[in-house]
């Protein structure tokens, strides 16, 4: 195989940080490869007037913040690419595929930044950009005004101290990836809170039976990548992505089965189904579509029809 590896990612100071810290071990256990970086704008970071990521995602054919990268990828022009997985649809281009995620997972969780849940005073002001996010805050704070946010992680945590907000909910991943955990916040806990599927992972992807595919098929965690599969499976049942309010926390327990659970709830934060199961390590996609039959057969499909119609 040839020498150099060259790794796409997008441009963002955290998506820099992500490449480093999967590249770190990987370059240490392959010592006579040569890997290059090189980044990739996608349509989200190019478009940041589009209030919502669904539109953006329109307009570029495809998703928001993966398919220059994916574009780049077949053609070629790089042999790796580094994502934050909760950005990478379900479904990968043809021609490629996902290795083992790398662990360990960051933090799954969410954090509101600026502010405590209990601490918001009623009609607060809390930015956001995502769905999910505005659905499962209204669910537990119906009296908070959600304001529509987007950026990177450091300008949508400015938006506390000098963008009229009193709070801005960010994925804990990103903010310790960063080191700009705020000293005012709140962790949210995923068992009432669940992340977006593939939160706090990346998602290593590369051209099947490539040089670099063979290279690195044996790196990666499979704790992290059996929890991550199974949300993935959830979400790809429930037909969702970026723009739909599904939440799923998959994680291996002492015992050493793989549990997760999910919700689904209203744009208003007036509806949520849950669902809980587990099974063995071996067959997450399995658990996912058992846990999303469980959330259809609960009237998540009447909720995910009503989101789809506008």
């Amino acid at each position: 195989m040839g020498d150099v590896i060259r790794i796409g990612s997008r441009a963002s100071k955290l998506a820099r940080q992500q490449v480093t810290e999967w590249l770190a071990p990987i370059a240490e256990r392959f010592p006579e490869v040569t890997f290059k970086r090189e980044t990739i704008l996608e349509g989200g970071d190019q478009d940041r007037v589009t209030p919502t990521l669904a539109e953006v995602a329109r307009t570029a054919g495809g998703s928001a913040f993966s398919t220059n990268q994916e574009a780049a990828l077949v053609s070629g022009r790089v042999d790796v690419i580094v994502h934050s997985l909760k950005d990478l649809p379900t479904s990968v281009r043809e021609g490629t595929l996902l290795l083992t995620t790398p662990g360990p997972r960051e933090d799954v969780r969410d954090v509101l930044c600026g502010a405590t849940l209990d601490g918001l005073p009623k009609g607060a002001r809390v930015g956001t950009g995502a769905p999910r996010r505005v659905a499962q805050l209204l669910a537990l704070r119906p009296d908070l005004d959600v304001v529509a946010i987007r950026g990177n992680v450091p300008g949508r945590l400015a938006r506390t101290t000098r963008g009229g907000l009193d709070a801005v909910v960010l994925a804990a991943a990103g903010l310790n990836r960063l080191g700009l955990m705020p000293e005012v916040h709140e962790v949210l806990d995923p068992a009432v809170f669940p992340p977006s599927p593939g939160q706090g992972a990346l998602g290593i992807q590369v051209r099947v039976g490539s040089p670099a595919a063979r290279l690195l098929e044996r790196t990666g965690d499979p704790h992290a990548d059996a929890c991550v599969r199974t949300e993935r499976a959830l979400l790809a049942e429930l037909h969702g992505g970026c723009s739909v309010p599904v939440g799923a926390w998959g994680r291996v327990g002492p015992d050493g089965l793989l549990r997760l659970c999910a919700t689904v709830t209203s744009l208003d934060g007036t509806r949520q189904v849950t669902a809980s199961g587990e099974g063995p390590l071996d067959a997450p996609e399995k658990l996912g579509a058992c846990v999303a039959d469980d959330l259809l057969a609960q009237g998540a499909v009447d909720i995910l029809e009503r989101i789809r119609r506008g």
